[in-house]
């Protein structure tokens, strides 16, 4: 999920109530500023109440038709994700209306099959153009981690992190990244943390390590967060943490190849 000023992922829990995204995710979002969105996670009070409800049709069409505001923001998902994807991966579009609600969006398990998506959407925010390109990037990238072909749902105990559908596979592209970057630290906060003043603290403790407050919350946020700074923000010097993070995209033709696409899509340069 993706709260205004963070995006909720709670991927561990099991009955998944919302991993958000991202969802969670916009410059000046967030305490420490950066992109803030979940598959499965917690319902918070800030949560916003999904009032319109769609089905995805395996073209990528929605029934019934939304309204032009609730059409424009899955236009912009099906631009970011490509209709193939996003008619493959997803199957239900809920959308709301709290500008009270700090949360942009979020995904969660298809209440039809734990193996695919719901994506919910605020429109109270849908007008700020940038802020929603880069909540659904951080949408996408919970989408592309927490995949069916990324977990195993025969598993009975789960040593790296429950997806919704199965646990996390050792050699899932999230799993890496959680064992490349937040393996060492003493002092990281749990898989499955959706505490933001744990992550403050965490991130306070490591500021060069995220490239926003949010990504401090856990290692999905930070792999969601991380994805769409690396995709929305334009080629730079980087160095530390922040560049091998970006490095580790660059050497998966999946994301780097994402990136080009969106890149040219949106005409970021």
């Amino acid at each position: 999920m993706r709260p205004r000023w963070i995006a909720l992922l709670s991927a561990s829990i099991a009955v998944l109530t919302g991993v958000m995204v991202w969802v969670a995710v916009g410059a000046g979002i967030g305490m420490g500023g950066g992109f803030p969105g979940m598959r499965g996670s917690d319902v918070e009070s800030s949560e916003f109440t999904a009032t319109e409800f769609f089905t995805v049709s395996p073209d990528g069409g929605l029934t019934p038709e939304p309204g032009e505001r609730a059409r424009r923001v899955w236009d912009e998902l099906i631009r970011v994700t490509t209709v193939e994807f996003a008619a493959s991966e997803i199957r239900e579009y809920q959308v709301g209306d709290d500008a009270d609600s700090d949360t942009l969006a979020y995904v969660a398990s298809a209440s039809d099959d734990p193996t695919k998506w719901a994506f919910a959407a605020n429109l109270a925010y849908a007008d700020d153009e940038d802020l929603l390109l880069s909540t659904l990037v951080h949408e996408y990238a919970h989408l592309r981690s927490l995949g069916e072909d990324d977990a195993d749902p025969s598993a009975v105990e789960c040593e790296t992190e429950w997806t919704g559908s199965g646990c996390l596979l050792p050699d899932a592209d999230l799993e890496r990244f959680a064992q490349q970057f937040w393996s060492d630290y003493t002092d990281a906060p749990a898989r499955d943390n959706v505490d933001s003043d744990v992550a403050w603290d965490f991130y306070q403790a490591h500021e060069d390590d995220f490239v926003s407050d949010y990504a401090a919350t856990n290692a999905s946020e930070d792999f969601a967060e991380t994805f769409a700074t690396y995709v929305v923000e334009p080629d730079g010097p980087r160095s530390g943490v922040i560049a091998e993070k970006f490095a580790f995209f660059d050497a998966l033709p999946e994301y780097a190849g994402a990136r080009e696409r969106i890149r040219a899509e949106f005409d970021l340069g």
